[in-house]
Parts: structure tokens; C-alpha cells; sequence
């Protein structure tokens, strides 16, 4: 899954740590969805996105090798 949580943070002059906080996980952990080490929960992608003023498509966004 492709996303793009890090061109929407710096659009939106947030850290990662600040992003954490408000969707309530750790920073390593908005890292690691960052690196596509990890796919967030719908419920956490929709958090995400909301506090990136994004709709969820936009920030996460299925490649072909997802299916």
C-alpha cells in the first residue's frame, strides 16, 4: 500500500510526533506506516488522513501487488 502521510505532513507543517500524538499512536509507529513497514487499521488511515485535512483515498492508495 502506497501512502502519502509524509507529503501531507510537510504540507500541513506537522512532525511525525505531532501527527502521533493526535491520532493517539507513536511516532515509530507513523513511521513505520510511512516506510510501508506497516499498514495502518481502516479506523487509524481514516484518523490519519482527517488530521491531514486528506479523505483517506488520497493519503493511502492500493498498488496491484496489494491484491
Amino acid at each position: 500500500m502506497k501512502n502519502l502521510i509524509k507529503v501531507e505532513r510537510a504540507r500541513n507543517n506537522i512532525t511525525q510526533a505531532e501527527l502521533a500524538d493526535k491520532v493517539k499512536v507513536s511516532r515509530q509507529t507513523i513511521n513505520s506506516i510511512e516506510t510501508g513497514r506497516f499498514i495502518p487499521s481502516a479506523l487509524l488511515a481514516f484518523k490519519i488522513a482527517n488530521v491531514l485535512h486528506r479523505t483517506a483515498d488520497e493519503v493511502f492508495q492500493l498498488e496491484d501487488s496489494d491484491w
